[in-house]
């Protein structure tokens, strides 16, 4: 008999053909205007027998971009680029949701309009790097947003919803994971305000909750999903008490329906080793919809997590990047390509397009 995780999963209106889920990738290949183009088009519809694909970090306006050659979904341009690749997708018989993001402090003032200090929840930078036309450098010091200027940003979540839809995509995942601009906001470590978006955690929840809200206004709850990273310290995120921030943080996504909860289970991109099953079951545990398992899965791993339980699906990152037909593979327990570091970040083909599927091998 087939394993779990090679059969149909139904989340609201949207039927997935498996569980198995593209991870959100960044690989810094978009064109000028941070325009999705004929190569990205391949890429993605390569992978389209995954359950489903969740793009790359997309973000929803010029001052949200913290990495060269990340594409946007704000220009009409954009939008009709990434038709494109939605349309290819679907061709093939995928699904597809893009992810959108704000890096808030993870930018470099010569990614930001008229070279400005990046924007975030409060004034302190990150001892962390990003991607510029240079190669990697330190993050500029940011500034703190105004009042104001979160209610600008709220609504450039909603804009974004609304242009992924217009775009061809299935729904969206929301990025508040992995150091960014939600992620700022919710943890105490980066969060120092004193109106009513810092301070208690009702308070630090509040902004995620506006976004939500935002996006569900435009796109139904039962296509948006939302990607947290509580046990993770990436881009010198900090919180001095997590699980009760991410307790609350996930019950707040859990009130508006949503489709998906996906949990990076550990370090971003690293070890799993020190989060407890428990911890990641009373997360949980406060959503009633689809859990996404996300961080260092082999084969037989998912297999387990998706027939206990333990997961309804499961996010798959490098293992996608170097085998477009991975579904197949983990079907039959076939050998892996294994990807090559040295193009994830830029470049052209290859190391993107170019890793041969089983029927090319064998061929």
């Amino acid at each position: 008999m087939s394993a779990k995780l090679f059969s149909p999963l139904t989340i609201g209106t949207l039927t997935l053909p498996n569980r198995i889920v593209m991870a959100p990738l960044t690989r810094n290949r978009a064109a000028d205007g941070d325009v999705p183009h004929a190569l990205n088009v391949e890429y993605y519809a390569q992978r389209a027998s995954a359950g489903l694909i969740i793009t790359e970090g997309t973000q929803i306006s010029p001052e949200g971009k913290g990495y060269i050659a990340t594409p946007g979904i704000y220009s009409p341009e954009q939008v009709a680029g990434w038709r494109k690749v939605t349309d290819a997708v679907h061709a093939k018989g995928g699904r597809i949701f893009a992810q959108i993001w704000h890096v808030g402090r993870i930018s470099h003032t010569s990614l930001q309009p008229d070279g400005k200090a990046p924007v975030a929840p409060s004034a302190i930078t990150a001892n962390s790097k990003t991607f510029v036309a240079t190669g990697f450098v330190d993050t500029s010091a940011p500034r703190a947003l105004e009042t104001a200027d979160i209610k600008r940003i709220v609504e450039d979540y909603r804009k974004a919803a609304q242009n992924a839809e217009r775009a061809g995509f299935d729904g969206v995942e929301l990025h508040a994971a992995n150091g960014y601009l939600i992620d700022q906001f919710l943890r105490d470590g980066t969060n120092k305000r004193t109106d009513e978006y810092g301070g208690s955690t009702e308070n630090r929840t509040r902004f995620l909750s506006e976004v939500l809200a935002a996006i569900t206004s435009v796109l139904p709850a039962d296509r948006v999903g939302v990607r947290f990273s509580p046990f993770s310290n990436y881009n010198d995120i900090s919180d001095s008490a997590p699980l009760s921030t991410f307790g609350a943080a996930v019950s707040k996504a859990n009130e508006f329906k949503l489709a998906y909860l996906h949990l990076v289970e550990g370090q971003t991109g690293g070890p799993r080793d020190q989060v407890s099953p428990s911890d990641i079951a009373s997360l949980r545990s406060r959503f009633k919809g689809a859990y996404l398992a996300n961080n260092g899965y082999d084969r037989q791993h998912a297999v387990d997590a998706v027939e206990s339980g333990n997961a309804d699906l499961v996010a798959f990152g490098r293992p996608f990047i170097a085998n477009p037909d991975l579904v197949e593979r983990l079907q039959q327990s076939a050998p892996l390509n294994e990807p090559q570091p040295a193009t994830f970040y830029g470049g052209g083909a290859e190391g993107y397009t170019d890793y041969p599927t089983l029927g090319a091998k064998a061929a």
